[in-house]
């Protein structure tokens, strides 16, 4: 079983700063991919950056210059530093994880409980 817990929402002015967390831990040998996306109400849910085991990354256009993915692979954290927040940035952002449960069986999915966030102006 695979658990991801979501920490660093809240509440910011338009302009701040906040810095989200994203832990793996449970039954994997190795992460793939690790993303984040949001989901703002009566909207779908969008990815906003992925991150790939090989390092590359990629954002939405709304964020990029603005927000950046990392990740701690001793860790098994991703991570999702948002600067210059605009209020049309206020949504649930969830994490999500491709993990190998074994190297013998083939890649699964799996999303955070979400974190909320939301920009006032």
């Amino acid at each position: 079983q695979v658990q991801l817990v979501e920490s660093g929402g809240g509440l910011v002015q338009a302009g701040g700063s906040l810095r989200l967390s994203c832990a793996a831990s449970g039954g994997f040998v190795y992460i793939n991919d690790m993303a984040w996306y949001r989901q703002a109400p009566g909207k779908q849910r969008e990815l906003v950056a992925g991150f790939t085991a090989t390092g590359t990354t990629n954002y939405a256009d709304s964020v990029k210059g603005r927000f950046t993915i990392s990740r701690d692979s001793t860790k098994n954290t991703v991570y999702l530093q948002m600067t210059s927040l605009k209020p049309e940035d206020t949504a649930v952002y969830y994490c999500n994880v491709d993990v190998r449960p074994a190297w013998t069986l083939p890649s699964t999915n799996h999303w955070g409980q979400g974190t909320q966030v939301t920009v006032s102006s």
